[in-house]
């Protein structure tokens, strides 16, 4: 069994990078950090139960609401931009790219996709976390009168871009 020295243990662990020295939260300093081309993509489940799943198929995703599709893109566009006022230490972001992706992935679970783009010193992950998970709040709103057994799922980081890591589907490769 090898041992590592304390430097090199240090090294290997993660550190939280919202805590001071002195375990004190705080937001982390960008200022030196360079502005590069940054994109987050986010994705969701949204499952029905399947008399409801046929219901919003036959009726091309639209509720007594108006279109789910719709409504939750707006809606989750609104969170991306607003992130910063939700998440105590998130920076506010000059976003220059939103995008949604909504279609069933199997016939009872739709798939919500958002992927945030812009260039800047700091990444976009929690801002297309946050698009993601309020389209999907939006879509259960509008399907709740037709039943409180929908279930928002999987609410996961597929694939990030810029800054010192990236992510493809789900998995650090840098």
């Amino acid at each position: 069994m090898s041992r590592c020295t304390a430097s090199e243990a240090d090294v290997a662990k993660p550190q939280l990078t919202h805590v001071d020295e002195s375990g004190h939260p705080r937001m982390v300093d960008v200022a030196d950090k360079a502005a590069t081309r940054r994109e987050a993509t986010a994705e969701v489940r949204v499952r029905f139960p399947p008399a409801v799943a046929r219901q919003l198929r036959a009726q091309d995703l639209r509720s007594a609401k108006g279109s789910l599709v719709d409504t939750a893109i707006i809606a989750g566009t609104m969170a991306v931009k607003r992130t910063h006022e939700l998440i105590p230490f998130c920076h506010p972001l000059p976003i220059e790219n939103c995008r949604f992706e909504i279609a069933f992935a199997t016939k009872t679970e739709l798939r919500i996709r958002c992927t945030v783009g812009l260039t800047h010193k700091t990444g976009v992950e929690m801002e297309a976390l946050t698009g993601a998970s309020v389209a999907a709040l939006t879509v259960y709103d509008m399907c709740k009168a037709l039943s409180h057994e929908i279930v928002i799922d999987e609410l996961r980081l597929l694939a990030k871009r810029g800054g010192r890591r990236r992510v493809e589907k789900g998995r650090v490769v840098e």
